[in-house]
């Protein structure tokens, strides 16, 4: 029998036993998994995701979206506008053309001004609503390049089976109507208990309203025990956080951070986040960089509680955005968890106290610089958001798949 644990009015969703969570690494892993369960859908599917651009990987998947639709299977796919603005409209009417049911969140528009700012972060794929995929990945060639593997996004995904699947299924139905203003029509699925089960809850973040990633994460480092590693491809983090990190790393926590080395797709936040370095490292803090590629894992350990999904850990994040996260409560899952954090270490640059004290000038100016550049951000943000309306209401949709297009426009955080 499926149990709740621990639900309250802070959580959206419960602890849910009987699941089965397996974590996949990087591009050319997880992307042939997910295909393949698109290929076996018998009723639906259901796409949301913040990143979308054309190329062959969203080629891939626009050909099994179209043809698992042709087959009869429902298939709805739910993009933020901001981020598949790469995504060309060739490709767009292909989806349409081929039966899929696009929704647009939050289409941009002038006259909105700073109601523009919310978006849909989310990266989730789910399959007749017994499957299901989270992570940071987004349909783009930047997580599996073949031709160039070095230069493939770092990142780690988590298949999911069992009870908590409702739960995303309800996540995606919540947001397809907040886009679109009607019911997804999908049926409801009560998937099978796994044998030997895990238990996972689903964490959710809706910027200006309901927050609980950031919440649950620091409820964890106040009362780890043995460890605390983190990966995040931005580390822009509150006061309360680092005030956190630091306590644990005093009382003889194991705390490591793991964030990107050379390799950023935003060089500037990497540098803000290196203004906080040395007080972390001078109570204990271990702090990596990882060399080989850019880091986009989005990954958490704190002692037997895993979190994994599409939360990165900056201000701005948790400010407009749309998000979730699968918590896992099972040893076995950390120790999988455990493993893949050792493997990056390896590949990893310990930055070291008495090092970092006599770095170059010139990188302590640009800290600097950089910090200043996310504190304005962060007041305005704060000025700001109290006259929009929770990030998890959009005033206006589309399903057409046509949004603005604006000259010059760039990604945000992935």
């Amino acid at each position: 029998m499926n149990q709740r644990f621990g639900a309250n009015g802070r959580h959206r969703y419960p602890w849910r036993d009987g699941n089965r969570f397996h974590l996949l690494v990087d591009g050319p892993r997880f992307f042939p998994h997910m295909l393949e369960a698109i290929r076996q859908a018998e009723q639906f599917v259901c796409l949301e995701t913040y990143l979308m651009e054309s190329g062959r990987v969203a080629r891939q998947f626009i050909d099994s979206l179209c043809e698992a639709a042709g087959r009869g299977v429902s298939v709805l796919v739910l993009l933020d506008d901001y981020g598949c603005a790469g995504l060309s409209d060739a490709d767009r009417q292909r989806l349409v053309a081929g039966g899929v049911q696009l929704a647009i969140y939050n289409p941009l528009r002038l006259r909105k001004l700073l109601g523009n700012l919310p978006r849909d972060h989310r990266k989730l794929l789910l399959v007749d609503g017994k499957l299901a995929f989270t992570g940071g990945f987004g349909i783009t060639d930047d997580f599996q390049r073949l031709r160039a593997p070095e230069r493939t996004w770092h990142e780690v995904a988590v298949t999911i089976r069992g009870p908590v699947v409702q739960d995303w299924l309800d996540l995606f139905a919540r947001g397809w109507q907040q886009a679109t203003g009607k019911s997804c029509g999908l049926p409801i699925v009560a998937p099978a208990e796994e044998a030997d089960g895990q238990v996972g809850r689903v964490s959710v973040a809706e910027g200006t309203g309901h927050q609980e990633i950031i919440a649950n994460l620091v409820k964890r480092c106040r009362n780890a025990e043995r460890r605390i590693w983190i990966a995040s491809p931005y580390f822009v983090v509150s006061r309360k956080l680092r005030r956190v990190l630091r306590r644990a790393a005093r009382r003889g926590v194991d705390v490591r951070v793991l964030v990107p080395g050379p390799i950023s797709d935003h060089p500037w936040v990497r540098y803000a986040g290196r203004g906080y370095y040395s007080r972390l490292l001078r109570h204990g803090v271990r702090l990596f960089e990882y060399q080989p590629r850019f880091l986009h894992a989005k990954l958490q350990l704190c002692d037997g509680w895993a979190s994994i999904g599409s939360s990165n850990l900056d201000r701005w994040n948790q400010y407009w955005n749309l998000d979730a996260n699968q918590d896992v409560e099972d040893a076995r899952f950390a120790r999988e968890v455990a493993v893949q954090f050792a493997k990056d270490f390896v590949y990893s640059r310990e930055i070291i106290y008495q090092d970092w004290r006599v770095r170059p000038w010139r990188l302590r100016f640009l800290e600097w610089l950089c910090g200043r550049l996310v504190r304005l951000l962060e007041w305005l943000s704060h000025t700001r958001r109290r006259t929009l309306p929770p990030s998890g209401w959009s005033s206006s949709a589309s399903t057409s798949g046509q949004p603005v297009r604006e000259a010059g426009r760039r990604r945000r955080f992935q």
